[in-house]
């Protein structure tokens, strides 16, 4: 028989493996439990790849396995936030439970697309590699009212976890180049729903044509070779003027067939909102400190509409208090009684717990006092 072997479910490489190696940055499991189809399987991996490089991107959930295990063993590998999908008769679920004392907010899933939908439905698909997912991405929360007397609480909960799941921004630490990602979070008023965005940071260069960025780029065309790699295709124009400023096979705007200044201004890649002086080198051709760019945001998913249904104190199996329901509306004297009910369980369970010790202990004197008499008595018969 073959010899098992043991596959990392954690972080990888280095000082990464060891999860409290770098203090406060946040580490998460993401799991499925349950019986969920292949669609919410994959939109599990699909999570993974955008909480990475803090995650365990290879955990492999077994059926045996319940959301106490999981709840267990977390907090001794240094995991700070657990994320469980589910599938209810209604509707997907999906559940943010901060480690190890809570709070837990549960969503339903309203609607979402997997990754591949996203970049099968772009025109401008990309060929994601492993570079982009090895620094973590940056957080936009959009649209979620300001703190203020007549903000929900609730709200200013939700805004706090979301920031708790990425690490932190240092601006005079942070290179250019570790900017790779964006994960967009944003509030609809209107319906009172959380739409959850994954894009990737495009750079390209700013004021000047698609042509000239192909050669710029080292743009191929199909069926070239390894030798012609970064070579253009211009056997079928009669001059380079044909291919930089010329539509293929359509005569251009002005008299003389050719496009001018003005008529290339719709393929400029950005605008002067868009555009930027790089403060450091980025990846990518050309992209050098001080150049200008323009910068655009490309969907690569997953995508997800959210529905906070509540907010829990503590965690599963170990629930406190309710702090949000969205079907359940209680007056403010009911919340009081609740707050006061819950309060005097705590000290009940409290009061308990410290006479469960004072037991041990007595029990723990009187049988080394016990002993103590048996050794005496048997040193006198000897």
């Amino acid at each position: 028989m073959a010899k098992r072997r043991k596959n990392r479910t954690h972080l990888k490489g280095g000082a990464a493996s060891d999860p409290r190696a770098v203090e406060g940055v946040p580490k998460s499991f993401i799991i499925k439990h349950g019986q969920v189809g292949h669609s919410l399987a994959q939109l599990v991996r699909d999570m993974r790849k955008v909480m990475e490089p803090n995650t365990a991107s290879r955990l492999r959930e077994r059926s045996r396995n319940k959301l106490k295990d999981f709840l267990t063993m977390a907090p001794a590998l240094g995991v700070t936030h657990l994320l469980a999908f589910t599938l209810t008769d209604l509707a997907p679920s999906f559940r943010i439970i901060r480690l190890s004392a809570g709070p837990t907010l549960s969503f339903r899933i309203e609607r979402y697309s997997l990754a591949k939908d996203i970049l099968g439905s772009s025109r401008r698909a990309k060929s994601m590699g492993s570079v982009e997912y090895l620094t973590p991405p940056l957080l936009v929360l959009a649209s979620f009212p300001q703190p203020g007397p007549g903000t929900p609480p609730h709200l200013s909960l939700v805004v706090k976890t979301f920031q708790t799941l990425f690490p932190p921004l240092a601006p005079q630490s942070l290179s250019l180049s570790s900017c790779r990602r964006v994960v967009l979070v944003s509030y609809n008023a209107e319906t009172g729903t959380i739409d959850f965005r994954h894009y990737l940071i495009t750079v390209k260069p700013y004021g000047v044509s698609k042509r000239v960025q192909r050669i710029l780029d080292g743009a191929t065309t199909k069926g070239s070779s390894s030798s012609t790699k970064g070579l253009l295709d211009l056997g079928s124009e009669k001059d380079v003027a044909d291919f930089l400023l010329r539509k293929r096979g359509e005569p251009g705007p002005s008299s003389d067939g050719y496009e001018s200044a003005a008529s290339t201004a719709s393929s400029v890649a950005g605008d002067d909102a868009d555009a930027i002086s790089l403060a450091d080198d980025y990846v990518g051709r050309n992209n050098k400190r001080g150049s200008k760019r323009a910068v655009r945001l490309d969907e690569i998913g997953p995508r997800m509409e959210l529905r906070l249904i509540k907010i829990v104190e503590g965690t599963p199996g170990r629930e406190g208090s309710v702090i949000y329901h969205e079907f359940v509306k209680k007056s403010k004297g009911r919340s009081c009684c609740s707050k006061g009910r819950s309060r005097r369980e705590r000290k009940i369970a409290q009061a308990k717990k410290e006479e469960q010790d004072r037991n041990v202990k007595r029990k723990k004197v009187e049988a080394e006092a016990e002993a103590e008499t048996k050794k005496g008595w048997k040193e006198e018969n000897d």
